[in-house]
């Protein structure tokens, strides 16, 4: 199943990406008047402004809820049957660590921390092409007019004020409590959301076999796979899948 909903945020992905090079080039005029719009709004250094400390924290606080939720909750997403969880509502991962890794929470901090530097570094390099991603999109969703008037509200004080923390505003301590708080209720109705997801896939054949596929289509997958045909085994796809 989860391999499923992999595939199918895979599938998204290359649905957008036609779709988004199907508009076609905006206007270079309103390209042109987009730009300043989004020097205000997205000036350079925005992902380091956002992801700079105030991630790290949002990421300690949403692991300290997940440390401390019961072990039930994670099970019955794995689908263990509602009789054998009554044992596991008083446990959490914080009790288990604390006895089989003392050092787990420290460790997961420096390891989250180091990543999260890592990834600032990482978005700085790509911030260019997103802040020339955003100048076309504004050039399609305002004509020059608008775009004029936007400008010229950014140039006074409140505009000004507004265009350098829009964004930041995504990282407001209520809006990060906000998300924090919807972890432990989506890992809730988790098993709920994939029941759901099982029945409306239920009419389905199931995934083919190995033993299934034509010798041509062994061939095709294992040069896909970069394996030799006769590599190719159901007990490795079955066992794949279950523990994914």
């Amino acid at each position: 199943m989860r391999r499923a909903f992999r595939f199918s945020l895979i599938g998204l992905a290359l649905l957008a990406a036609p779709a988004a090079l199907a508009q076609g080039a905006p206007d270079a005029a309103r390209v042109a008047a987009a730009r300043p719009v989004v020097d205000k709004i997205f000036p350079v250094g925005t992902y380091r402004r956002m992801m700079d400390g105030t991630m790290s924290k949002m990421m300690d606080s949403m692991m300290d809820g997940m440390m401390k939720m019961p072990i039930a909750q994670f099970a019955r997403i794995g689908g263990v049957p509602e009789e054998k969880l009554a044992a596991l509502e008083e446990s959490s991962m914080e009790q288990i660590s604390a006895i089989i890794d003392p050092n787990f929470r420290q460790r997961t901090k420096l390891g989250m921390d180091a990543m999260m530097g890592s990834m600032v570094d990482m978005m700085d390099g790509f911030e260019p092409k997103v802040r020339e991603a955003l100048t076309r999109a504004y050039a399609r969703k305002f004509d020059g007019k608008q775009l004029g008037e936007l400008s010229a509200f950014f140039k006074t004080s409140t505009g000004d004020l507004y265009a350098r923390e829009s964004m930041m505003m995504f990282m407001d301590p209520e809006i990060m409590g906000e998300m924090q708080a919807l972890m432990p209720e989506m890992m809730k109705k988790m098993p709920e959301m994939a029941a759901k997801a099982e029945a409306a896939t239920k009419s389905l054949p199931p995934p083919r076999k190995i033993a299934d596929l034509s010798q041509e289509e062994r061939g095709k997958l294992a040069k896909l796979l970069g394996v030799k045909a006769s590599d190719l085994k159901d007990g490795a796809a079955t066992s794949d899948e279950g523990t994914k």
